[in-house]
């Protein structure tokens, strides 16, 4: 079946993602109603885009499928720490392998440099072909910062059916959109109607 088009920025982003790109990477796979799923990193057009649009890599970047597929199968893992952070179940050891991995694929150092017109100025070492390695770093040790921060105790998962993405509570915010709060009190009021009726 093929994925109904839509584009990442149709879907406004949940509460913590605009402060966490792990997050938003976690995300950028939405389920739809009637079991279909928008992937916003399913070819590696769409997979340049988002790492376009948050400025992990430039628009040149020219992301392969095998770029493209390091990007999900990262978010995979993400997704499954932050599942586990929810429910309160120890981390899956296979994820946090994969996240530290990525976190040392790019060095962390930016080094010193030296040039007339700049003097000493230090630089994060970011060649051309490290693009991916270093989206991934920066994706993978936000990551590690929203699990372990502040942040990891309002990390919570959409109550509202289908959606599967993650958010962080704000107050009595507890969707991800204004679309599945509306869902979710439409689906209560129904609810209360049927029973009403049973009754």
């Amino acid at each position: 079946m093929q994925e109904p088009a839509i584009d990442d920025h149709a879907v406004p982003p949940a509460p913590g993602a605009e402060q966490h790109p792990a997050l938003d990477l976690a995300n950028s796979v939405v389920a739809l109603t009637g079991g279909q799923c928008a992937d916003f990193l399913g070819t590696p057009a769409a997979a340049n885009q988002w790492l376009l649009r948050r400025g992990l890599a430039p628009a040149d970047a020219g992301i392969q499928e095998g770029c493209a597929s390091q990007l999900r199968s990262l978010r995979e893992q993400i997704r499954a720490l932050l599942a586990a952070q929810v429910a309160g179940e120890p981390a899956p050891a296979d994820a946090l392998h994969a996240v530290n991995q990525a976190m040392t694929k790019a060095p962390a150092a930016a080094l010193l440099h030296w040039d007339p017109a700049r003097g000493l100025h230090r630089v994060a070492a970011h060649p051309v072909n490290q693009i991916l390695d270093h989206a991934l770093a920066l994706l993978a040790t936000d990551a590690a910062d929203l699990l372990t921060g502040a942040d990891a105790d309002r990390l919570t998962a959409c109550p509202s059916v289908p959606c599967n993405r993650y958010l962080l509570r704000h107050g009595r915010r507890h969707w991800c959109s204004t679309r599945c709060g509306d869902r979710a009190r439409a689906a209560r009021a129904y609810a209360r109607r049927v029973r009403g009726e049973a009754g």
